[in-house]
């Protein structure tokens, strides 16, 4: 009897402390307010995206995460569906991004108001409303920097395309006939200086083959400006070396423009927010390694201080 007794006593106590759990976990779990569901469908990854995270609508809590599928209507997008208090204002023109927190990787739902009409978003044939998704701060980075890398691989493309073989014979065609008009140039200066600086009767006979020399030296110059003008003219027409040299920099300037203005104020941002992160973290656990008995209990109330009531002096004080 008292061996029946004790397994008596053993289960009684095995099942209140079951009933106590169970108690519990549900005063844990249990959500007050009333929630509507809605229905997200987002073409990109949801990668630390898990059940019961957090929703947020302009950084306040209004909701949970209920469920993750795939959406049997698009294929390939994955179906979140959330649970949001009744007081948020979900309207037509609010849209969804995925938010991560801090250094964690943790992601959560963060809801916003676009522009337009605020006409509250209903259930329509009894379906479940969906809220649009939009790519997130990662997700425009991620694009964002792929269209930076596109740009300046053509504008790379195109400075080698001006520095081709075929284009660089151009220029040092040009640079060539350059070199020979001046020197004809001189030629001609040096041999008029001649002409000066001899005596009358050697001038009389020198000028005939002066003048042919000049005449000479004239054509060799006309025909030389000619080429460089014909260089010059296919260098400067329209989608040649020059045109695609200007365009190739004014692609580097514009991805350059987007680097400084879009992406890298964003990066500082998010290295922002992972600064604060660590330093909560650390505070968190310099908490608890000098009171660990704060992570189930809590911090309890704080020691009265001088002049308050119950405040008792350190014996050291006294």
């Amino acid at each position: 009897m008292e061996n029946k007794a004790h397994a008596l006593a053993a289960g009684a106590f095995v099942l209140m402390v079951a009933a106590l759990l169970v108690a519990m976990a549900w005063w844990l779990s249990r959500e007050g307010g009333v929630r509507v569901n809605y229905e997200l469908s987002s073409r990109e990854s949801v990668s630390g995206l898990n059940l019961q995270a957090a929703v947020r609508f302009k950084g306040v809590p209004v909701g949970k995460v209920t469920a993750i599928n795939f959406d049997p209507k698009v294929p390939g997008n994955v179906l979140v569906r959330i649970a949001v208090d009744t007081t948020a204002p979900i309207s037509q023109a609010t849209f969804a991004t995925l938010g991560y927190q801090g250094v964690t990787g943790i992601a959560h739902v963060q809801l916003e108001d676009g522009p337009g009409p605020k006409t509250p978003l209903v259930s329509v044939d009894g379906e479940i409303p969906r809220i649009p998704v939009r790519p997130g701060l990662v997700g425009r980075i991620t694009d964002q920097g792929t269209q930076l890398l596109v740009q300046v691989e053509e504008a790379t493309r195109r400075i080698n395309q001006l520095l081709s073989p075929e284009n660089q014979k151009l220029l040092m065609g040009v640079v060539g006939n350059a070199g020979e008009a001046a020197q004809g140039y001189r030629q001609l200066a040096e041999d008029l200086r001649a002409l000066l600086q001899a005596p009358p009767g050697v001038a009389k006979v020198t000028v005939p083959e002066l003048l042919n020399t000049t005449r000479g030296t004239l054509q060799s110059l006309q025909a030389t400006s000619g080429e460089a003008r014909q260089t010059l003219q296919r260098l400067n027409e329209k989608g040649g070396a020059v045109d695609r040299l200007a365009e190739g920099v004014d692609a580097l300037a514009q991805s350059a423009g987007t680097l400084n203005a879009t992406t890298l104020p964003r990066l500082n941002r998010m290295s922002d927010d992972a600064t604060r992160a660590a330093r909560q973290l650390g505070r968190t656990a310099g908490n608890l390694g000098e009171n660990p008995q704060s992570l189930l209990y809590g911090n309890g109330p704080l020691a009265p201080g001088p002049g308050e009531p119950g405040f008792s002096a350190p014996a050291a004080a006294r």
